[in-house]
């Protein structure tokens, strides 16, 4: 593993960088996850190998920095991962997203639109209030789900984390998030930039790809996002951790998105 350190935040951010051909692929996670455990599979896929892959835990999860300043915003975090490809000097790149991931990637590609060259967003909240995850922990007050309310959503975490790695997948990953950026990331998913990840996406002109499980939570008016040009994809027996779920079917989806 990798890492860019940051100096105004005296803190490391961490990463995979796996050799392959450009267009790079960047990986983004979702709330209390961490790409360098969720896309390791997907990035070596046969479908996905050929080409280089970063495997980004975003601050405040995974390996990387966890720093008491930073806001945990979606557009917090997107500025982190353009910090990141242009300390790599990676433009056009292909951005895969998965659920706050895919929102932030979105943002990403509206901020920086000389870094980002396809787009897939896979389950990404694209409207304000949230997903199942993030509305009860957002309704904490932040001293609150530190003291305590992080444990007992840990808890209840590893319950719902029904797919082929069996309950303890998606707990074992929350645990070593930082409580502070769990909950300042969650409170973002529910205010939500301006312009709104739908909004970006609508208006995106790069191709874009929205992928939703059969069983997952898609965002509400998908039809309106496939008349603003947004290809959508089902990924068949899957629900919300869809590359999880149905790895080959999602690497497969991914490797038709980004023409390959």
């Amino acid at each position: 593993m990798r890492q860019l350190y940051l100096d105004d935040l005296d803190t490391p951010l961490c990463y995979h960088d796996l050799p392959g051909r450009l267009p790079a692929r960047v990986f983004l996670h979702g709330l209390g996850c961490a790409s360098s455990a969720d896309f390791a599979d997907i990035a070596a896929h046969p479908r996905l190998r050929d080409h280089r892959s970063l495997l980004v835990d975003l601050l405040g999860f995974g390996f990387s920095g966890r720093p008491a300043s930073f806001g945990y915003s979606l557009v917090d975090h997107a500025d982190i991962a353009a910090r990141l490809l242009d300390h790599l000097r990676l433009t056009g790149s292909d951005v895969v997203g998965h659920s706050m991931g895919g929102s932030i990637a979105a943002v990403l590609a509206d901020r920086r639109p000389d870094l980002v060259g396809r787009l897939v967003v896979a389950e990404g909240n694209l409207d304000p209030g949230g997903g199942s995850l993030s509305r009860p922990i957002a309704a904490q007050a932040e001293a609150d789900y530190v003291a305590g309310g992080h444990a007992t959503v840990m808890a209840a975490v590893a319950s719902f984390g029904r797919n082929r790695n069996g309950p303890a997948a998606f707990s074992t990953r929350f645990q070593v998030a930082a409580p502070v950026a769990v909950h300042r990331s969650a409170r973002s998913l529910l205010a939500m930039p301006t312009p709104t990840v739908r909004e970006i996406l609508a208006r995106l002109s790069i191709p874009r790809t929205y992928l939703y499980g059969d069983r997952g939570e898609p965002g509400a008016d998908l039809p309106g996002l496939a008349i603003a040009g947004v290809a959508l994809v089902v990924i068949p027996d899957a629900g919300h951790d869809l590359m999880s779920d149905n790895p080959d079917a999602f690497a497969a989806a991914v490797a038709t998105a980004f023409g390959s």
